[in-house]
């Protein structure tokens, strides 16, 4: 990977998704640059909803990704420096291109304003938009080689959709978008009309109750998973440290349901996230 392509990625990463930015500096230099080129992607992929003015523009730019992972254009394709990374990267460490297409498939869900249906179904999202990033960052810190996580991967992506979609619960309620699954609130009695209004209601606030002890459970879980891992994979899911931290802010907030979500200062978060790897090792 290219020097230069690289710093663009950690630029980019940095504006676009500060707490990946902040665990990828816990990782070991030989490693980093894959990791971060892997996250840059997701950034922008990620990102691309709140670019456009509607759905057809995110479409486009959601298929130009998959046309560079499927090989197409390349040479246009590289004058992008977190493309350029992201091929690099796919490369040097022979990560399946396949997963990455799933997860832009996966994406497409952001760009429109239909409700996640229930949990099975947000499940499925998580796995396939912040799971499959805890594994590929696994399989880069194995140098390439395929990698079991399993349970980790698959429980601390959960739980990392479930914690950020409940602490942006009232950013994303804002635009009419309902992301955390609709089964659950629909079941408490909530309707959509008190969600987009930011309306609180005993409801409202026993939905969320229910969605946070799902939070907690697959992070008792992830934790678990974890432990039970090689070493040298444990750096991947050091951002268990960060979510762990916030979820416990969320819990003993004081505001209403809609308020912003509490947080800590970066230095905090680099503390946890350096504590918790070398203490993993």
């Amino acid at each position: 990977m290219s020097q230069e392509s690289f710093v663009h990625a950690a630029q980019a990463l940095r504006a676009g998704d500060r707490d990946r930015y902040l665990s990828t500096l816990v990782l070991d230099g030989a490693h980093r640059n894959g990791v971060t080129a892997l996250y840059a992607f997701n950034a922008d992929v990620a990102s691309i909803r709140a670019r456009v003015s509607d759905p057809a523009p995110g479409e486009i730019r959601l298929q130009w990704w998959a046309d560079a992972l499927d090989g197409e254009g390349h040479g246009a394709v590289r004058q992008n420096p977190v493309a350029d990374a992201l091929l690099e990267t796919l490369a040097t460490y022979s990560l399946p291109p396949g997963t990455l297409l799933r997860l832009i498939g996966a994406r497409r869900f952001d760009l429109y304003d239909d409700p996640m249906p229930d949990l099975e179904t947000f499940e499925g999202y998580a796995g396939e938009t912040v799971s499959t990033l805890y594994q590929l960052a696994a399989m880069i810190l194995n140098n390439g080689q395929t990698v079991e996580t399993g349970d980790a991967a698959g429980h601390l992506g959960v739980a990392h959709a479930l914690i950020g979609h409940l602490r942006a619960f009232g950013n994303v309620s804002a635009q009419g978008r309902i992301m955390l699954p609709w089964s659950i609130l629909a079941a408490n009695g909530v309707r959509e009309g008190e969600i987009f209004s930011g309306t609180e209601s005993d409801g409202l606030a026993a939905a969320l109750g229910q969605i946070a002890e799902l939070a907690a459970g697959h992070l008792d879980k992830a934790e678990a998973a974890i432990a039970q891992l090689p070493a040298q994979l444990k750096p991947a899911f050091a951002p268990i440290a960060v979510l762990k931290a916030q979820f416990a802010l969320l819990q003993r907030r004081q505001a209403g349901l809609f308020a912003p979500a509490p947080d800590d200062a970066d230095w905090r978060k680099i503390t946890r996230l350096m504590w918790w790897s070398l203490t993993r090792r």
